[in-house]
């Protein structure tokens, strides 16, 4: 269960969160093109990552659980729960679109849905969450 009773405003965290993951994902995505040699710094997301990144909304209520905890080990339990849901909502994908939208080969992957590579990035993204939480719950409405 969330733990704000508000519709409006876990809709709202919802929606934050996806249009948060979004901007983030392109900016992600830009750099990793210039490293790579792009000086464009294409950057992409696709669309369908809104509702998923929104999905951080459902991780307002674990934080507040294991907040007491080291960072160390929160860093842990959130980069567990961001894969088991990019893992999930791509196997979802999977089934209603024909394929998943991303598909990721290098040899760390797992069946191409998730990759142990980005362990370091969404450790530091579920440690960031946090901060992102406790800044929203703190603005009206």
């Amino acid at each position: 269960m969330i733990k704000h009773t508000n519709p409006m405003k876990t809709l709202k965290h919802f929606l934050i969160y996806g249009i948060i993951g979004l901007v983030l994902e392109v900016i992600y995505t830009g750099l990793a093109s210039l490293l790579k040699g792009d000086y464009s710094m294409h950057g992409f997301t696709f669309l369908v990552m809104l509702p998923i990144y929104g999905l951080a909304v459902f991780l307002e209520p674990l934080q507040a659980k294991i907040y007491d905890l080291p960072w160390w080990s929160r860093g842990a339990i959130y980069l567990t729960m961001i894969w088991s849901i990019e893992y999930t909502s791509g196997l979802i994908l999977g089934i209603i679109l024909g394929s998943c939208p991303w598909h990721y080969t290098d040899p760390l992957n797992i069946n191409g849905l998730i990759t142990l590579k980005m362990a370091p990035e969404w450790f530091l993204a579920g440690l960031g969450f946090e901060h992102l939480h406790n800044f929203l719950d703190k603005m009206p409405i």
